[in-house]
């Protein structure tokens, strides 16, 4: 029995609290989880946690902005206890697939732009620079109807003027800009003749109302409300009542993510430490000020393919994808299997069109079993097409090795229906549902692992063993 140790278990997963509790010989902490009326969450520790180590464990499945919301408040409240240390235990940590990285380097925009001067079979893709100049790139477009666009009417409307009337002393006087760099006997003519013009009195310029208002002789002239309108001699062209502003579609160039926030928010809560498992950015972990604990699930999917896959030896571990190849060949190296990698490229055409990847086997799976090693699963759509080409390619059975089913939305119905023979998880999040509907799932249990972890760091022990799957 471990002492001076209180375990809280969150409403995200009761069973795997009770696990853990019982592992360690220790009743589950009493604790009341509700939510008012309103909405929000309350929390009441109804029982003394000073000067104790508590461990919070909740997960991040289901609801879980409420199950974030709800630990928050759950490691405030034991500080404000005068809690000796707080751990908050996240086997499935939230938002970990949200990390601090660009989306693309140049920016990816969202949707076409309704460029003026674009042609109308102009190709959108994915790689497409937002219209913001660079000092060493060609200036854009700029927006069809902004001030932009409305400056360079102006500047072209008084450039017309001079061509259209030069005599014209208010004209001349900017022609010589126009023409090239003044000389000094133009600028004192220019000089003389709007000095005596303006002393004559034929200078139509005046302010009204803060608002200043120029009469040209062609008829060029801006209106108290802004609008220009011009009118040559001729009638030829006017330009009226501008139309309202209106923004482009804009470009996404950063997305915005919640790692470092979320990394914050338990830290400013007062958590002292943090476990978790198999993290799906490594990089999170360096988010955080506090020490963080990134358990593996490694050993556990290793055990099930000694013991659980028959003539193991003979079959291939297979990465969906290249991110999570370094994981799926530590456990091939380890066992002394072969290798192989699904790579996936996601070239759409337009950024209208959905992105849809083009998936490509590296390495021989022909009569033999595939083994799918991957770290979670949500939507599923990556391993059920990664067990579709493995079929293609000629594996005789297809299994996928998952340590985080979130299984969200259609998943289970999509798993149903692929080519995936079986599917294993661990219970880092909810699985009865899943389960019952899902007569491919096996669960493994990962409460012992947790329960392990909390004995060790709480009684100061290295927990250099748990990260060891040789």
């Amino acid at each position: 029995m471990v002492r001076n140790i209180v375990v809280l278990g969150g409403s995200s997963h009761p069973q795997l609290t009770e696990t853990i509790c019982n592992h360690l010989g220790i009743p589950p902490g009493n604790a009341l989880l509700d939510k008012f009326a309103v909405g929000e969450t309350r929390v009441e520790v109804k029982e003394s946690v000073r000067g104790k180590d508590v461990y919070i464990i909740q997960s991040g499945g289901g609801k879980i902005n409420d199950h974030l919301m709800e630990l928050l408040i759950t490691i405030s409240a034991c500080k404000t206890a005068s809690a000796r240390q707080v751990t908050a235990v996240l086997p499935l940590f939230p938002y970990s697939r949200q990390s601090d990285m660009p989306y693309n380097k140049i920016g990816a925009p969202l949707s076409k732009a309704s460029n003026f001067c674009s042609k109308s079979d102009s190709a959108y893709t994915f790689e497409s620079k937002p219209q913001t100049p660079h000092p060493d790139q060609a200036q854009s477009a700029g927006l069809s109807n902004g001030v932009d666009s409305l400056q360079k009417s102006l500047i072209k409307v008084q450039i017309d003027d001079v061509n259209s009337s030069p005599n014209d002393p208010q004209n001349a006087r900017f022609a010589n800009y126009v023409k090239g760099p003044p000389k000094r006997s133009d600028t004192m003519d220019s000089h003389k003749s709007s000095s005596s013009a303006h002393q004559r009195g034929s200078s139509n310029a005046s302010i009204c109302n803060g608002i200043s208002s120029v009469d040209y002789a062609n008829g060029a002239s801006i209106s108290s409300n802004g609008s220009t309108s011009v009118d040559h001699s001729n009638g030829a062209s006017t330009l009226s009542n501008s139309a309202a502003f209106h923004p482009q579609p804009g470009y996404k160039q950063w997305v915005a993510q919640a790692g470092k926030l979320v990394a914050d928010l338990l830290t400013c809560a007062g958590a002292d430490h943090i476990i978790t498992m198999d993290l799906h950015d490594a990089q999170y972990q360096g988010f955080f000020d506090i020490p963080v604990d990134n358990l593996f699930g490694r050993p556990l999917l290793k055990k099930y393919v000694q013991y659980q896959i028959p003539d193991y030896l003979k079959a291939v571990i297979v990465s969906p994808d290249a991110g999570g190849a370094k994981r799926a060949t530590a456990i091939a190296d380890n066992l002394g299997m072969p290798f192989a990698l699904i790579h996936k490229e996601r070239r759409p055409t337009k950024i209208t069109e959905r992105q849809n990847a083009t998936m490509m086997l590296v390495g021989d799976v022909a009569d033999r079993t595939a083994i799918l090693i991957d770290d979670l699963a949500d939507t599923s759509n990556t391993i059920t097409r990664a067990a579709k080409l493995l079929k293609k390619e000629g594996a005789t059975t297809v299994y996928a090795l998952l340590t985080h089913g979130v299984l969200s939305g259609d998943a289970i119905e999509r798993i149903n229906a692929s080519a995936l023979d079986k599917v294993v998880v661990t219970n880092s999040v909810p699985q009865d549902e899943h389960k019952r509907r899902c007569p491919k799932l096996e669960v493994l249990e990962i409460g012992t692992v947790f329960a392990e972890a909390i004995r060790r760091v709480h009684h100061g022990e290295s927990i250099s063993v748990l990260f060891q799957y040789d």
